[in-house]
């Protein structure tokens, strides 16, 4: 798309699109290289317009890369496919998928996030316009407060916590690996929720 093709479609019903291709543009550079150094002139460069075209979308370079970002965790979400609902197989099953889903989903978005922690106002913008309804967090706490109504979990289990046990395994897990010289950790996925079970499970 060249910036002559770019101006020829601000007005028109492809409007749209170029805003797409934008966002698309700086999430597929924040993914591959960080932000460390994207500038405006990449991100245009890179998506084939001139530099002033992103202004006329984004009313600066933050705002562009917020909902980058926010299109960067849609996309991991979107590729966990669906995930066990309360009463199905066994809690136990359901948990370690939960937790599988949570480790691939935090190793495509963390190194997004830690590459704009010199970015606060990027990674505000996107709390700012993000819908949390529908996260990993979100749906497991929901799935954990079910099975309990179910009775499939012990009626005081504490599922906040037990959520924020699960999410913490996660950011331990990708952070670490993540650190120069360190080596890849797996996680005992069957363990953890063994674990887990053990101090929320149903009391005879």
């Amino acid at each position: 798309m060249s910036p002559r093709k770019a101006a020829v479609l601000r007005g028109t019903d492809d409007d749209r699109n170029l805003r797409d291709h934008l966002v698309t543009t700086a999430q597929r550079l924040l993914a591959g290289q960080g932000a460390a150094g994207l500038t405006v002139r990449a991100i245009a460069r890179a998506a084939g317009v001139a530099d002033g075209v992103l202004y006329n979308h984004f009313p600066d370079k933050d705002a562009l890369l917020a909902a980058a970002v926010g299109a960067h965790v849609a996309a991991a979400h979107a590729d966990l496919g669906p995930l066990p609902t309360p009463g199905t197989a066994t809690v136990e099953e359901n948990l370690a998928l939960y937790l599988h889903a949570g480790l691939t989903l935090h190793r495509a978005v963390l190194p997004v996030f830690t590459g704009l922690l010199s970015s606060p106002a990027v990674l505000a913008r996107y709390v700012e316009s993000k819908a949390h309804n529908d996260d990993w967090r979100e749906l497991l706490a929901r799935y954990l407060s079910a099975e309990r109504d179910l009775s499939r979990l012990a009626s005081d289990a504490d599922t906040a916590a037990a959520t924020a046990l699960l999410v913490g395994i996660c950011h331990d897990t990708v952070l670490t690996a993540m650190l120069p010289g360190a080596r890849h950790a797996e996680v005992d996925v069957d363990a953890v929720v063994a674990t887990l079970l053990a101090g929320i499970a149903p009391h005879p």
